[in-house]
């Protein structure tokens, strides 16, 4: 979201979006995450501002992963033990199954940063 709506941290994506077009890194979203960007343009822009921007993350080197039983129960689990939005425990969840990273500015995660590698996308 920061990306597209131009907030703090976008420059960080940009790069990191960057760096996986050269083949440097991996990028991956769950699926629920992707419905949360789309909904989410829905509402504050309308419903062919976040048809485009569906289509552009489609062209972007991101992998949309789906959400299986297995990162839904870590996903649930994530929501159990800590007051992490639920969509917010997808992005986690993910990013904890496959040892990654998780890029973002926003500070909710910092609360299940013991459990898995936060890139802060702004000042940490």
């Amino acid at each position: 979201m920061a990306f597209y709506e131009d907030r703090p941290g976008a420059d960080r994506v940009e790069e990191l979006i960057r760096e996986a077009m050269e083949g440097k890194r991996a990028l991956w979203m769950s699926v629920v995450n992707w419905g949360e960007v789309f909904y989410s343009v829905w509402r504050a822009k309308g419903q062919e501002a976040a048809e485009r921007v569906i289509e552009e993350i489609a062209q972007l080197p991101i992998d949309v992963v789906d959400a299986d039983i297995e990162l839904t129960r870590l996903a649930a689990e994530l929501r159990a033990t800590h007051k992490l939005p639920y969509a917010d425990c997808f992005a986690a969840s993910l990013a904890k199954q496959r040892k990654a990273e998780l890029a973002t500015a926003d500070r909710d995660f910092a609360m299940v940063q013991g459990e898995l590698r936060i890139l802060w996308t702004t000042g940490a």
